[in-house]
């Protein structure tokens, strides 16, 4: 029997990782290649396929063109890879393409929630259905890249825990499908982490409010604002890393037995367990902080405003996404 603590050696095995323009997967390409895995990595713009090429060092990374959301990139990127690693097959596919689209649900447009869902739920599965032949030829393994808001549901974050919980949902299916074939699938979550996802993230809930002006974006837009500030000093402040998350997915790709879940930060530990033990009511009081406006700033329906003695902000972390 394999010891639980033993790796399996990278030298010569192929692995594809989407969303590696820039940010957690761009780490995590570079950091396969370094150990020793032949590299294809997702990129959606010529710029970023040469930015991450002259980054690379050992020759074994090759930039593919991947919009998960396109069906024809999603067959290019398949046929690419088939052609260069042969009759081996796939060892990994690292599934970390994604985006994060913020706002009250109440101001979120039907278009941008199926944004949401179809970049970071529905073009990942397709991806997994295009690479399944070749990972079942190399009985390698599947890598789906979720966050800490896989587990637990923020305010403000709905559209994108929506998308998290589902690709939670979809990695554990999957696994229980797949086992027959030989083809492990885990979850890497990651934490709080200085990204450039951060910018976007604000660029996008300041787009979102933009367009609710003068509806009910007028009621969140306080307590909006200091939620997106909250988010950006936290992954500030994390001691969190890139090279921890490229870590952790090395560690899901080389385990000889690899585990069904990798948290990746203190801040998705603290969540997972808050979410298995506290009731519902509890959570919700924690969170109540980053919805409540201020006093001097309460809109007009009636609510009260900070009770005497308020905690102030929520212990439990917001957490980030991939990139």
């Amino acid at each position: 029997m394999i010891g639980a603590g033993r790796r399996i050696d990278a030298r010569g095995r192929a692995v594809v990782v989407t969303g590696a323009s820039s940010g957690l997967g761009r780490e995590a390409a570079l950091h396969l290649e370094r150990a020793g895995f032949r590299v294809f990595a997702g990129v959606r713009d010529r710029a970023a396929a040469d930015d991450l090429a002259a980054a690379a060092t050992a020759g074994r990374l090759t930039p593919l063109r991947l919009d998960v959301t396109r069906a024809d990139q999603i067959r290019g990127a398949v046929d690419e890879v088939a052609r260069q690693v042969g009759a081996g097959g796939l060892w990994g596919l690292v599934n970390n393409a994604g985006i994060s689209l913020p706002g009250p649900l109440e101001c979120v447009p039907p278009e941008q929630l199926r944004r949401q869902l179809d970049t970071n739920v529905v073009g990942q599965v397709a991806v997994i259905q295009g690479f399944l032949p070749l990972l079942r030829t190399g009985r390698g393994r599947i890598v789906n890249v979720t966050s800490g808001l896989g587990r637990v549901a923020l305010p403000y974050l709905g559209a994108y825990a929506a998308a998290q919980f589902a690709k939670e949902a979809v990695s554990d299916s999957l696994r229980r499908e797949l086992r027959p074939f030989g083809i492990a699938v885990s979850v890497v979550q990651p934490g709080a982490i200085q990204t450039p996802i951060w910018d976007k993230v604000a660029d996008a809930g300041t787009e979102t409010m933009a367009r609710a002006a003068g509806r009910a974006g007028d009621l969140y837009a306080e307590p909006f604002d200091r939620f997106l500030a909250r988010l950006a000093a936290q992954a500030r402040r994390s001691g969190t890393t890139p090279a921890d998350f490229a870590r952790a997915v090395a560690r899901a790709l080389t385990a000889a037995r690899p585990r069904t879940r990798y948290p990746v930060g203190g801040d998705v530990r603290l969540g997972s367990l808050a979410a298995r033990l506290l009731p519902d009511a509890l959570l919700d009081r924690n969170f109540a902080p980053l919805v409540r406006p201020r006093p001097d700033r309460r809109p007009p329906t009636g609510d009260p405003g900070p009770a005497s003695g308020d905690p102030g902000p929520a212990p439990l972390a917001p957490t980030s996404s991939e990139d």
